[in-house]
C-alpha cells in the first residue's frame, strides 16, 4: 500500500483558500498526481485542501471523500510564552518543548500538562482512530504497534491535508512522538510525502516514508516551493520569525 499525503498550496489563512501562488502550485500538483492509479481521493473540508485539490480531480476525472478528520489537528492551549493567549498546540519554541524531555516519547507527549489540560492526546486519538478505521477498509488492521494485514494490495490512497495533521499521521503510523515531527519536518505547500507499507513477514506490516514534503514538481517548472513550511535560518534575515 503506498500513501500520499498532499499539503496544501501556499494558503490565504484569511479566507481559508490559496494566494495566486497557491494556486499556481496546485495545478503543477494535478500534473504530477493526476496520472497516478489512485485508489481512492481524501480531502480536508477546509477551503484551502479543496481548492488544492480541485484541479488533480477535475484532470483524473474524479471525486474524493471529505473526511471531517483530516482538517488542520486544531486543538488550541496557552503556550508558555504566549501570556494566557491561545495558539496552535503543535508550534511551541524550541527552548520550550526541548526542555520537557516527555515529547521525546512517543507515549509520554501528552502528559505535559500544557496538553493533558487542554484534550490534545484525545484529539490525536480521535484523528488517528478515524484514519486506523480506513485504512482497515483497506486491509490493513492496526495490532499493537504494527498492521495486520488482512487483504495485502498495492493501492495508493491520496490525502489531501495539511501540515500538523499529516504530521499527526506519520507519527501513528511510526510510533514517535508528533511533536519531533511537527518540529523537525518540513513539508512546503503542495508538496508530496510518500509513505508505502513494508510486509518483511507475510501479515505483518509496518510503514516507511520514501520522500518527505517532496516538490521536485515545483521545481522541474522553474519554481521554487512557498516559504511557509519553516521559520528563518539566521534571525533577522527578512524571513518567517514567527
Amino acid at each position: 500500500m503506498k500513501l500520499l499525503f498532499l499539503r496544501h498550496g501556499d494558503p490565504d489563512y484569511a479566507i481559508d483558500s490559496l494566494t495566486p501562488t497557491g494556486r499556481i502550485e496546485a495545478e503543477l500538483l494535478a500534473e504530477r498526481i493526476a496520472p497516478m492509479p489512485i485508489a481512492a481521493y481524501f480531502v480536508s473540508p477546509l477551503g484551502r485542501a479543496k481548492a488544492t485539490a480541485k484541479p488533480t480531480l477535475e484532470a483524473a476525472n474524479r471525486t474524493a471523500i471529505e473526511c471531517d478528520w483530516l482538517r488542520e489537528f486544531e486543538p488550541h492551549i496557552v503556550r508558555p510564552d504566549t501570556n494566557g493567549q491561545k495558539r496552535v498546540a503543535w508550534d511551541w519554541l524550541p527552548q520550550d518543548w526541548l526542555s520537557d524531555p516527555r515529547f521525546l516519547s512517543h507515549t509520554d507527549w501528552r502528559d505535559n500538562p500544557f496538553f493533558s489540560e487542554s484534550g490534545v492526546g484525545a484529539s490525536y486519538d480521535a484523528v488517528t482512530s478515524a484514519f486506523d478505521r480506513l485504512l482497515s477498509d483497506y486491509g490493513y488492521a492496526r495490532e499493537g504497534l504494527w498492521y495486520r494485514v488482512m487483504r495485502p494490495n498495492a493501492d495508493t490512497l491520496a490525502f489531501f491535508c495539511h501540515f500538523g495533521v499529516s504530521c499527526v499521521l506519520l507519527s501513528h503510523l511510526m510510533n514517535v512522538s508528533p511533536m519531533v515531527l511537527w518540529h523537525g519536518l518540513a513539508m512546503a505547500p503542495a508538496s508530496v510525502t510518500t509513505v508505502v507499507s513494508e510486509e518483511r513477514r507475510s501479515g505483518i506490516a509496518t510503514f516507511r516514508a520514501t520522500a518527505i514534503g517532496d516538490v521536485t514538481h515545483l521545481l522541474s517548472h522553474g519554481r521554487e516551493p512557498s516559504f511557509s513550511a519553516r521559520f528563518c535560518e539566521v534571525h533577522g534575515d527578512g524571513t518567517r520569525e514567527d
